[in-house]
């Protein structure tokens, strides 16, 4: 298969890349690291790395920005910006990619374990999980010869949580996150989240 991976340079989707292993075509994909780039909070962005990419079997969707701060701080335009980046830009992977995808090709995008297990400081990203994983229920009942649309729902990577010097402990090694995606791209789902813990 031939497979977007947008996010590619990030913690996850480099270990997407590596769990593949060789099997698919790759072509990675991030916002400033990569041959091809893109700003998913911009719609022509997006439409310009698919008209790039040409026809491809499946896009997995390891990108999205968002704001963490406790609510009372957070201002509109810190909501806006999630909404813009981590929200639309991936329900726009989705509504422009359809066009993009061969029959029968797949579609995952990543919510994250706040959407079930919010924390102080996540409200804006708890809010975003959530209707991530809304959407990829309801658009995989709409999208067109035979694409799957799936959500995976990654714990804290380990890595992560060191880099924001928090216990790593609690986190889950980034090579079992990376096999959720492989698992979505390779296997019949649909309209799935996907935990990865």
């Amino acid at each position: 298969m031939k497979v977007i991976i947008v996010g590619a340079t990030g913690t996850i989707g480099s270990a997407v890349i590596r769990a593949i292993g060789g099997r698919h075509e790759v072509i990675p994909v991030s916002f400033g690291k990569s041959a091809i780039k893109v700003d998913i909070a911009d719609r022509s962005s997006i439409e310009k790395m698919f008209r790039t990419t040409g026809k491809v079997d499946a896009v997995i969707s390891a990108a999205g920005p968002a704001k963490f701060g406790p609510m009372a701080s957070l201002t509109d335009a810190d909501f806006d910006f999630c909404l813009r980046n981590k929200l639309m830009g991936q329900v726009n992977l989705v509504r422009i990619g359809l066009d993009f995808i061969n029959d029968g090709g797949s579609i995952t995008l990543t919510s994250g374990i706040l959407s079930r297990k919010p924390m102080v400081g996540s409200t804006a990203v708890s809010l975003i999980n959530a209707g991530l994983e809304g959407f990829g229920r309801a658009a995989a009942l709409e999208a067109p010869r035979g694409i799957r649309v799936n959500v995976v729902s990654p714990n804290w990577v380990i890595d992560t949580l060191k880099a924001f010097n928090m216990d790593p402990s609690i986190g889950t090694p980034v090579e079992t996150v990376a096999a959720a995606y492989v698992k979505a791209l390779e296997g019949p789902m649909n309209g799935q989240v996907i935990e990865a813990v």
